[in-house]
Protein backbone atom coordinates (compact mmCIF):
# COMPACT_ATOMS: atom_id res chain seq x y z
CA UNK A 1 0.00 0.00 0.00
CA UNK A 2 0.95 3.21 -1.09
CA UNK A 3 1.89 5.56 1.79
CA UNK A 4 1.21 9.25 1.75
CA UNK A 5 2.72 10.65 4.72
CA UNK A 6 4.20 13.20 3.20
CA UNK A 7 0.95 15.06 2.89
CA UNK A 8 0.33 14.75 6.52
CA UNK A 9 3.93 15.99 7.19
CA UNK A 10 2.90 19.08 5.04
CA UNK A 11 -0.09 19.28 6.60
CA UNK A 12 1.28 19.59 10.22
CA UNK A 13 3.65 21.81 9.07
CA UNK A 14 1.21 24.20 7.58
CA UNK A 15 -1.15 24.20 10.63
CA UNK A 16 1.67 24.99 12.92
CA UNK A 17 2.61 27.84 10.62
CA UNK A 18 -0.49 29.19 11.20
CA UNK A 19 -1.18 28.71 14.50
CA UNK A 20 2.31 30.08 15.27
CA UNK A 21 1.19 33.87 13.15
CA UNK A 22 -2.55 33.66 14.85
CA UNK A 23 -3.21 31.27 18.09
CA UNK A 24 -6.93 31.98 17.74
CA UNK A 25 -7.25 31.18 13.91
CA UNK A 26 -8.30 27.60 14.05
CA UNK A 27 -10.77 28.49 17.19
CA UNK A 28 -12.41 30.79 15.31
CA UNK A 29 -12.50 28.84 11.81
CA UNK A 30 -14.04 26.24 13.65
CA UNK A 31 -17.04 28.00 15.09
CA UNK A 32 -18.12 29.84 12.28
CA UNK A 33 -17.59 30.47 8.29
CA UNK A 34 -18.53 33.64 6.77
CA UNK A 35 -16.90 34.20 3.09
CA UNK A 36 -17.88 36.95 1.04
CA UNK A 37 -16.82 35.15 -1.99
CA UNK A 38 -18.35 32.65 -4.24
CA UNK A 39 -15.69 31.35 -6.29
CA UNK A 40 -17.18 29.22 -9.49
CA UNK A 41 -13.74 27.97 -11.37
CA UNK A 42 -12.08 24.96 -13.44
CA UNK A 43 -11.13 21.83 -11.87
CA UNK A 44 -7.36 22.12 -13.12
CA UNK A 45 -5.19 21.93 -9.96
CA UNK A 46 -2.98 24.59 -10.86
CA UNK A 47 -5.99 26.89 -10.09
CA UNK A 48 -6.27 26.92 -5.79
CA UNK A 49 -8.69 29.48 -5.14
CA UNK A 50 -7.52 30.37 -1.67
CA UNK A 51 -3.64 31.24 -3.24
CA UNK A 52 -4.72 32.84 -6.11
CA UNK A 53 -6.66 35.29 -4.11
CA UNK A 54 -4.29 35.80 -1.17
CA UNK A 55 -7.67 34.49 0.51
CA UNK A 56 -7.61 32.25 4.02
CA UNK A 57 -9.92 29.22 4.82
CA UNK A 58 -13.22 30.32 5.69
CA UNK A 59 -12.81 33.51 3.38
CA UNK A 60 -14.00 31.78 0.04
CA UNK A 61 -16.41 29.47 -0.61
CA UNK A 62 -15.26 26.97 -3.87
CA UNK A 63 -17.44 25.08 -5.97
CA UNK A 64 -15.09 23.73 -9.33
CA UNK A 65 -15.54 21.52 -12.43
CA UNK A 66 -14.05 20.57 -15.30
CA UNK A 67 -13.91 24.23 -17.82
CA UNK A 68 -16.10 26.46 -14.94
CA UNK A 69 -19.63 25.79 -16.41
CA UNK A 70 -22.38 26.98 -14.91
CA UNK A 71 -24.79 24.27 -15.98
CA UNK A 72 -28.79 24.67 -14.80
CA UNK A 73 -29.44 21.22 -14.73
CA UNK A 74 -25.88 20.68 -12.10
CA UNK A 75 -27.95 20.14 -9.12
CA UNK A 76 -24.17 19.95 -6.96
CA UNK A 77 -23.61 23.74 -8.86
CA UNK A 78 -26.74 24.92 -8.30
CA UNK A 79 -26.60 23.48 -4.36
CA UNK A 80 -23.43 25.55 -3.82
CA UNK A 81 -24.94 28.45 -5.48
CA UNK A 82 -27.95 27.99 -3.33
CA UNK A 83 -26.27 28.23 0.19
CA UNK A 84 -23.38 30.82 -0.43
CA UNK A 85 -26.60 32.92 -2.10
CA UNK A 86 -28.80 32.50 0.80
CA UNK A 87 -27.56 30.78 3.77
CA UNK A 88 -23.63 32.37 3.95
CA UNK A 89 -24.99 35.56 1.94
CA UNK A 90 -22.22 36.19 -0.33
CA UNK A 91 -21.82 39.44 -1.89
CA UNK A 92 -20.22 38.58 -4.87
CA UNK A 93 -19.61 35.80 -7.21
CA UNK A 94 -16.80 34.85 -9.27
CA UNK A 95 -16.66 32.63 -12.68
CA UNK A 96 -13.28 31.88 -13.07
CA UNK A 97 -11.67 30.07 -16.07
CA UNK A 98 -7.88 30.31 -17.09
CA UNK A 99 -6.22 30.46 -20.25
CA UNK A 100 -4.94 27.19 -21.37
CA UNK A 101 -7.79 24.93 -20.01
CA UNK A 102 -7.63 21.57 -20.97
CA UNK A 103 -11.56 21.37 -21.24
CA UNK A 104 -11.94 24.11 -23.65
CA UNK A 105 -8.80 22.63 -26.24
CA UNK A 106 -10.62 19.59 -25.81
CA UNK A 107 -13.66 21.22 -27.42
CA UNK A 108 -11.10 23.63 -29.83
CA UNK A 109 -9.53 20.70 -31.23
CA UNK A 110 -12.49 18.56 -31.48
CA UNK A 111 -10.88 15.94 -29.28
CA UNK A 112 -13.39 12.89 -28.15
CA UNK A 113 -12.91 12.65 -24.02
CA UNK A 114 -15.38 9.86 -22.81
CA UNK A 115 -17.87 11.17 -20.72
CA UNK A 116 -16.66 14.85 -20.06
CA UNK A 117 -17.61 15.59 -24.04
CA UNK A 118 -21.62 15.62 -22.70
CA UNK A 119 -20.55 17.74 -19.90
CA UNK A 120 -18.30 20.36 -22.37
CA UNK A 121 -21.67 20.61 -24.75
CA UNK A 122 -22.11 24.43 -23.52
CA UNK A 123 -18.79 25.29 -24.54
CA UNK A 124 -19.29 23.40 -27.80
CA UNK A 125 -22.25 25.71 -28.32
CA UNK A 126 -20.28 28.65 -28.10
CA UNK A 127 -17.63 27.14 -30.52
CA UNK A 128 -20.22 26.50 -32.97
CA UNK A 129 -22.41 29.47 -32.66
CA UNK A 130 -20.56 32.03 -32.14
CA UNK A 131 -17.30 32.17 -33.04
CA UNK A 132 -17.34 31.90 -36.69
CA UNK A 133 -15.53 35.00 -37.66
CA UNK A 134 -12.38 33.45 -35.36
CA UNK A 135 -12.73 30.05 -37.11
CA UNK A 136 -12.30 31.90 -40.30
CA UNK A 137 -9.43 33.99 -39.36
CA UNK A 138 -7.73 30.65 -37.84
CA UNK A 139 -8.48 28.88 -41.21
CA UNK A 140 -7.10 31.92 -43.04
CA UNK A 141 -3.75 31.40 -40.65
CA UNK A 142 -4.31 35.10 -39.40
CA UNK A 143 -5.20 34.35 -35.84
CA UNK A 144 -2.84 31.26 -34.33
CA UNK A 145 -4.42 28.31 -32.43
CA UNK A 146 -3.04 29.58 -29.35
CA UNK A 147 -5.08 33.13 -29.73
CA UNK A 148 -8.07 30.74 -30.57
CA UNK A 149 -7.75 29.10 -27.39
CA UNK A 150 -7.67 32.08 -25.17
CA UNK A 151 -10.84 33.70 -26.96
CA UNK A 152 -12.52 30.58 -26.41
CA UNK A 153 -11.27 30.41 -22.60
CA UNK A 154 -12.53 34.24 -22.43
CA UNK A 155 -15.68 33.30 -23.99
CA UNK A 156 -16.42 30.44 -22.03
CA UNK A 157 -15.95 32.74 -18.79
CA UNK A 158 -18.72 35.36 -20.11
CA UNK A 159 -21.18 32.72 -21.09
CA UNK A 160 -20.42 31.13 -17.93
CA UNK A 161 -20.85 34.13 -15.66
CA UNK A 162 -24.85 34.85 -17.71
CA UNK A 163 -25.99 31.28 -16.97
CA UNK A 164 -24.63 32.22 -13.52
CA UNK A 165 -26.31 35.58 -12.97
CA UNK A 166 -29.65 34.27 -15.19
CA UNK A 167 -30.09 31.24 -12.23
CA UNK A 168 -33.33 31.78 -10.18
CA UNK A 169 -31.03 31.48 -6.92
CA UNK A 170 -29.15 34.92 -8.25
CA UNK A 171 -32.00 37.00 -9.46
CA UNK A 172 -34.83 35.83 -6.34
CA UNK A 173 -31.85 37.91 -4.31
CA UNK A 174 -31.97 40.61 -6.35
CA UNK A 175 -35.39 40.98 -6.37
CA UNK A 176 -35.40 41.23 -2.49
CA UNK A 177 -32.89 43.12 -2.36
CA UNK A 178 -29.73 41.46 -0.89
CA UNK A 179 -26.29 42.88 -1.90
CA UNK A 180 -24.78 40.51 -4.54
CA UNK A 181 -22.64 40.77 -7.84
CA UNK A 182 -21.60 38.22 -10.26
CA UNK A 183 -17.83 38.70 -11.88
CA UNK A 184 -16.35 37.18 -14.66
CA UNK A 185 -12.69 36.70 -14.41
CA UNK A 186 -9.48 34.62 -16.00
CA UNK A 187 -6.55 33.58 -14.87
CA UNK A 188 -3.44 33.35 -16.79
CA UNK A 189 -0.83 30.24 -15.57
CA UNK A 190 2.03 31.70 -16.93
CA UNK A 191 2.05 34.91 -14.71
CA UNK A 192 -0.08 34.08 -12.21
CA UNK A 193 -2.39 37.13 -12.61
CA UNK A 194 -5.64 37.76 -12.54
CA UNK A 195 -8.14 39.81 -16.11
CA UNK A 196 -11.15 41.31 -14.97
CA UNK A 197 -13.31 40.20 -18.43
CA UNK A 198 -15.44 43.50 -17.81
CA UNK A 199 -18.64 41.18 -17.38
CA UNK A 200 -19.80 42.12 -13.80
CA UNK A 201 -23.73 42.48 -13.53
CA UNK A 202 -24.84 43.58 -9.97
CA UNK A 203 -29.13 43.74 -10.13
CA UNK A 204 -31.91 42.51 -11.87
CA UNK A 205 -31.97 45.95 -14.30
CA UNK A 206 -28.37 45.47 -15.24
CA UNK A 207 -29.07 41.80 -15.97
CA UNK A 208 -32.61 42.52 -18.04
CA UNK A 209 -30.92 45.12 -19.61
CA UNK A 210 -28.75 42.56 -21.33
CA UNK A 211 -31.13 40.16 -21.80
CA UNK A 212 -33.67 42.75 -23.84
CA UNK A 213 -30.26 43.57 -25.74
CA UNK A 214 -27.33 42.18 -27.90
CA UNK A 215 -26.73 38.94 -27.13
CA UNK A 216 -23.92 39.00 -24.20
CA UNK A 217 -20.93 37.85 -25.80
CA UNK A 218 -21.02 40.36 -28.33
CA UNK A 219 -21.63 42.93 -25.51
CA UNK A 220 -18.27 42.06 -23.88
CA UNK A 221 -16.18 42.72 -27.48
CA UNK A 222 -14.78 39.32 -27.59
Amino acid sequence: MTSLKYLFDNNARWAEGIRAQDPEFFDRLAHQQSPEFLWIGCSDSRVPANEITGLMPGEVFVHRNVANIVNHADMNCLSVMQYAVDVLRVKHIMVVGHYGCGGVGAVLEQRRAGMVDNWLHPVRQIMEHQFAEYRSLHARGVMSTQALWDRLCEANVVQQTRAAFETAIVRDAWARGQELSVHGWIYSLSDGRLRDLGVTVGSLAEADAIAEGEPFLAQTGL
